[in-house]
Parts: structure tokens; sequence; C-alpha cells
């Protein structure tokens, strides 16, 4: 197979069927391919009844052609290296890591993008808060975001959000006036959740199963955009593994390669290149399309691509309170304590904010099924285990901080090329060492949390006994002003070929504690604006 088109998008996730809706729209062909298969919720609804442990991944297809990191075992994926194993995984379908992402949207701070200036430590983004901040308006009305428009959270607005916030839990209320003394400040996060009908999307029901799908689609997911795209006439390639980029003699990229399940093989033909595959498969794209010419792969004068991995360490903890606090009743995550993303200390310290979890002790140790077995194990029977599980489950919560990390070119992700994946492609080999700054700033993190709970009243107390990953992938073909410290411009554009752009938050310079999703939308429609008014008249 061959084919020729105007614009050819790799990767179905947020970013890539943002532009493929834009472009669309703009009159542009369009081609989308995407490794991973397409999945319908109603499938996924049915397979997610299965499972005793309801994973992030728990109702998605394993796909042998286009694999991806387990969050129970992600080395059956990664070729890991050390020091520290890397544990953030992502997902390979139609629609990307949005399906089973948590919906959580808030901004970076002002100063996050000026943490070397500020703080003296890590870089600078190439551009201030301001020049982005129109973008994250519009992110937030196209991602449908529902949020507390007088609490801006150290990040100033210039419009409010599309709709009123989510409303907190009443476990949220209980533990903010339990920590009030301490100085914090429970407050209610953004999320990219209706509260009203909203764009053909209904208004969330508190189905509480946000990870790992939502049953209603009130939560966010690409394929909002890829079915307007879709309808404007975009051509969605699923199950389509690209493995090569082609460069002509003028620099420019030419076409793609990708291998499908049965290793047929096509080609992609196009004007202008959108790679949107996220932070570690796009590095991997660009480092094996190496050739004679460019042994270091497309993309990679500076030799950047694939270095400054970045993620957010998780500090996990559960406690059980003394009084019943109903946790299962809303949201994932509705409110969080951001009092520590900012503060003298981050020239030394990493920052971190912390999430109120609703799902009990979903995440750290299983859902009401695992206190189920606890207790038939004790021998409870009948209506007096029925109330001993409601006993018990009514006090859990769980407290997650999500820990900076700093840019560190040692840590990156190298095409593995004596592992292959069942294609005969390289999987990704990954070098990681969590520095002192973010093992700093996960100490503070535990050490606020300890506070936390003590301050609540909790009969029980654990914490994680190492850190976790957040699946919030950042660094690996970042952006910037100049081709010799920096992968693309400011508008996404890589430095060494005139129509390959990349998208995503491997474009990060600096990862803050934000969740990243917003910051891709607007980075994105930035990009989309900045090659509308470019490429018009060519």
């Amino acid at each position: 197979m061959e084919l020729s088109t105007d614009v050819v998008i790799v990767g179905a996730g947020i970013a890539g069927s943002l532009v493929a809706e834009k472009l669309a729209a703009a009159g542009y062909r369009v081609v989308v391919l995407e490794a991973g298969p397409r999945v319908h919720r109603s499938e996924l609804l049915s397979k997610l009844q299965v499972p005793m442990k309801k994973g992030p991944t728990a109702p998605y297809p394993f796909s042998a052609h286009a694999p991806s990191p387990n969050p129970g075992s992600p080395d059956d994926y990664y070729v890991q290296s050390g020091p520290d194993l890397f544990k953030s995984t992502y997902l390979r379908v139609v629609g990307g890591t949005t399906w089973h992402w948590q919906g959580t949207v808030p901004r970076f701070l002002p100063e996050d993008l000026r943490l070397h200036t500020t703080h003296g430590v890590g870089i600078d983004w190439p551009f201030d808060y301001e020049t982005l901040e129109p973008f994250y308006l519009r992110a937030e009305k196209e991602l449908g975001v529902a949020g507390d428009s007088e609490n801006h959270h150290g990040s100033s607005r210039s419009g409010p959000y599309p709709m009123p916030a989510v409303r907190i839990s009443y476990l949220d209320e209980c533990i903010g006036k339990a920590v009030k003394p301490l100085g914090l400040d429970v407050a209610s996060l953004p999320q990219a959740r209706t509260t009203k009908v909203y764009d053909g999307r209904p208004a969330c029901c508190g189905n509480a199963t946000c990870i790992p799908v939502c049953p209603i689609q009130s939560k966010y997911d690409a394929t909002v955009h890829l079915s307007r795209a879709e309808k404007n006439g975009v051509r969605v390639m699923e199950n389509c593994v690209v493995n090569r980029l082609e460069v002509g003699p003028d620099a420019r990229v030419s076409a793609v390669s990708f291998k499908r399940p049965d290793r047929s093989v096509g080609t992609v033909r196009g004007k202008y290149f959108f790679i949107a595959a996220h932070a570690i498969e796009t590095a991997k794209l660009l480092l094996i399309s190496r050739s004679e010419s460019r042994p270091m792969g497309i993309a990679n004068s500076s030799g950047l691509v694939g270095r400054n991995l970045m993620d957010h360490p998780i500090w996990l903890a559960w406690a059980l309170t003394k009084e019943p606090m109903y946790p299962f009743r809303a949201p994932l995550v509705t409110s969080g304590i951001e009092n520590f993303r900012r503060g003298t200390f981050r020239p030394k310290s990493a920052a971190f904010r912390i999430d109120i979890n609703n799902d009990g002790w979903s995440w750290p140790v299983g859902g009401p099924e695992s206190v189920a077995k606890e207790l038939i194990e004790r021998g409870l029977r009948g209506s007096e285990l029925a109330d001993a599980i409601s006993q018990r489950t009514s006090r859990q919560f769980n407290l997650v901080a999500y820990t900076e990390q700093l840019p560190d070119p040692q840590n990156r992700i190298e095409p593995a090329w004596d592992r292959l994946d069942p294609l005969g492609i390289p999987r990704p080999k990954i070098t990681y060492r969590l520095d002192d700054y973010s093992h700093r700033g996960l100490a503070a993190a535990k050490e606020s949390v300890q506070k936390i709970f003590r301050a609540v009243g909790c009969s029980e107390e654990y914490h994680a006994p190492e850190f976790r990953g957040a699946a919030h992938i950042a660094g690996t073909f970042r952006m910037g002003t100049e081709p010799n410290s920096s992968v693309v411009t400011p508008e996404l554009k890589t430095h060494d070929h005139s129509n390959l752009y990349l998208l995503g938050s491997g474009v990060f310079p600096t990862i803050g504690t934000a969740n990243p999703t917003l910051t891709i939308a607007a980075l994105t429609l930035r990009a989309v604006e900045h090659f509308l008014k470019s490429e018009s008249k060519k």
C-alpha cells in the first residue's frame, strides 16, 4: 500500500487528534496512523466486569504488534538499564492514554516556565506563562474543563472555566477541616469532565471508574476530537505501526513507513508530518529512522532526542480514619492540596502537589474485594461480613504526592537494537536515575503526608516502600530557540526539518508539578495556529 496526502499524523492521542480535527476543518487532507487498535466503550465496560482488580489497563486489549508497558510489569516491554526502574506506562490504542487518564488538568505555574531564572535550577522554557495563557483557555474549552474560576491556583486566568467545578467530596471536606490548622488548603481541582451537558457529553454522575474508563464519556478522551476529524474526512488507520521516517535530500520528510500485525508494510507520503506518538515512542521512532547520512536519526543534530526523560515520581500513602468519610462516591479525584507547588525551598528541593483520592485503598492494595478476602480469611460470613466490609471501606483514603523532577541528559530512552518486539522493531531501552533534588522532594512529601494523617486522626497509616511512576512522561525532544540545545522550536517544528512537527510532553523543557495533559493540548493548539499562519500561503 502507498498513499499520498497533505498531512500525515502519527499517533491518535490527544495531540494527534486535536491537530487532525483543526487541519481537516482548515481544508487539509489528513491521514492519522495509530499503532494500536480501535476500542469501543461498550466492549471495555463489558470486559471491566470480569477482573477482580480494576487496574488502569484491565479492560484494554493486549496487542502483540503494538506492545506497551504494563503497570504491573513494565519490563515486559521496557529494557531497563537502571540504576532506578522507570515505572510509568502508557496506552497504545486509538484515543491513546486519555482513555484511562484521571482527568485532572491544572496549569503550570508561571515560575515553572522560568525555573532557572527564578530558582537557579533546571532550564527556562522558551516563552513565559503569558504567552501560553490564551492557549490554556482555548484548551480548557476544547477538553470541556470544569473548575472554580475564583481560584486560579497561582496561575492567572483571562477567562472563566467552561463549566462550574466538580463538587468536592465529603472526604475532601473532612480533610479540609482537619488540615486548616496546619495552614493547608484543600481546593477543588480543575477536571476535564463535565458538570453539565457539554459538547454532546453528559454530566458526570460519579461512576468512580475514571481509571480505567468513564462509562458515559463525561471525562474527556481524544476520540471526541477524532470523531469530529473523521466526519471532516480524516482517514484514521489503526494497527499501523510506523517504523521509519524517510527524508529527502532537501532535508524535508517525504514519507513514513509502517507495519501491520501480519507484517505487511505500507507507506504514506505527505507534505507535512506531525509525530504525536508519546514521549517514549516518538523519540524511539526518530532514533530508529537513522541512515548513512543521518546516523544519529531524524531531527537529532543536537544529540538530545531521547534525553532528559522526566516523570513525576509519586509518594503514595494510605490510611484508615476513625470515623466514616465515605469514599467511592465521586470521581477518583475532586480536590488536592496545592500549597507545596511553590516556595523558597525550590532551589534545593523538588516541589510537589498532593491529590486526595476518593477510591479508598484501590490503588495501593486493591478495592473492596481485597478487604473482603482479608475478612473472609478471618472467618466472617453473611451479614457480619457485609457489615465489616462496609465499616472498613467507608474509612479508607489515600494521598498521592506528585513530585517534580529536573531534566538530566543521562536519563534517556534509546532503541534496544538487540531486543526486538514481535514486528522486529527495537523496544525502548531506558536509562533512569532519580536525583537528590527529587529525593528531597519525596522526603518532604512523606513528612507532609504524615502531618496530614495525624491532623485527620487516622487509626492506621501506611506508606509505599519506594516511589512510583505517575505516567507523566516528558522531556525527550525538548523545545527551545537554539538548535544545539533543543530539538524543536517554540512552535514545535523541528530545527532540522522544515515540515516535521513533534507534539506531546516530550517537548517540555521542565516538568513542574502540574499533570501534563492540559499543557500538551495548549502547546498543540499554539503549534496548529502557527502552522496555519505560516503555511497557508505555500
